[in-house]
């Protein structure tokens, strides 16, 4: 029997619609998943929707359960929670995460889910990929006790990544970004803010997250001497200038590269792709989280909100979509 469901399709750069696609049976360690939210992130989805994924990272940008090719048509997304209504018995009723794009229900191996802890919200599970991504961040960026940071890049990611921070003993984090109305998700995360032009230096790490040229060089500018930048943007097919030239080399600064696609090479003999995506859900309890949230539609709405999203008529860190009447 072929059952019937909706997903969201890039048709072509610029161009979305709702398709509706046919779900196959789910086999014996399978799952069907009726799916209760799926969030927007803004940063890579829209270059995705914009068209601008370079040629040359078509492979290594392919979401997990993507179908189609860039440029388009593609199905991509890949922060999706829903509840198991087919499968396992250990499985069935269970509110999971799944890297799975936007669509109304979906047949997946069992393994490719991860329940949702109890003490975490369907609708804030969704930010689980972010988190994960901060994660990883934090191991390539081995902060320590008492370290002065600087987080350059208030987006989600950015933002996920102070939240993690804010939890070190002793560590003084401060989130910079050219929007000033990041300083309220900064109090609300209970880290210290600043624009740009005033951000304090002399930090012992700087992790850059805003995706520009200009923050880039601005987190080089407020390392310590052999301080680190660890690199989260990704800048699609854009290329990006640094003043390499000055004081980077008398200075000693390192700047490194971070990806979410393999598991640091600091944790990866002893922690499987899994094991962190287990962590960032448990990570999840914190309320504090909740604003990253920072708006939601309904599904049908997909397409004519995800123009919005990448010309940035709607500002947004995490948009979070929302099917039927699933649970907050």
């Amino acid at each position: 029997m072929t059952r019937a469901a909706h997903a969201f399709w890039i048709d072509s750069p610029g161009r979305a619609a709702v398709r509706e696609v046919a779900l196959p049976e789910p086999g014996a360690d399978e799952v069907l998943v009726r799916t209760l939210f799926t969030g927007v992130s803004r940063g890579t989805e829209t270059l995705v929707f914009g068209g601008r994924v370079p040629e040359n990272q078509y492979a290594a940008m392919r979401a997990p359960f993507q179908e189609g090719d860039f440029p388009g048509p593609v199905k991509y997304g890949y922060l999706n929670v829903g509840v198991v209504e087919e499968g396992p018995d250990a499985l069935v009723g269970r509110t999971v995460f799944c890297l799975y794009p936007h669509q109304t229900r979906y047949v997946v191996p069992a393994a490719a889910v991860t329940p949702v802890p109890e003490s975490v919200p369907a609708g804030r599970a969704v930010l689980a990929g972010t988190v994960e991504t901060a994660v990883n961040a934090l191991w390539d960026a081995a902060p320590l006790a008492g370290d002065r940071i600087a987080v350059v890049g208030g987006g989600m990611v950015g933002c996920s990544v102070a939240a993690l921070l804010a939890r070190f003993p002793g560590v003084r984090v401060q989130l910079v970004d050219a929007d000033p109305g990041r300083a309220r998700v900064a109090e609300a995360l209970g880290v210290d803010f600043a624009p740009p032009a005033d951000a304090a230096g002399d930090r012992d790490l700087v992790v850059h997250a805003s995706a520009t040229e200009q923050g880039l060089t601005r987190s080089l500018e407020l390392l310590r001497p052999e301080g680190t930048v660890v690199e989260l943007s990704w800048y699609g097919d854009r290329h990006v200038a640094l003043p390499l030239g000055e004081a980077f080399h008398s200075r000693r600064l390192t700047l490194r590269s971070s990806q979410v696609g393999t598991v640091s090479p600091a944790r990866s003999a002893t922690r499987t792709h899994a094991d962190r995506l287990a962590l960032a859900l448990d990570l999840l309890a914190d309320p504090a989280l909740d604003a990253l949230v920072t708006g939601e539609s309904p599904f049908a709405q997909l397409p004519d909100v995800m123009p919005r999203l990448a010309s940035g008529e709607l500002p947004a860190l995490c948009h979070r979509i929302r099917y039927g009447d699933g649970p907050a």
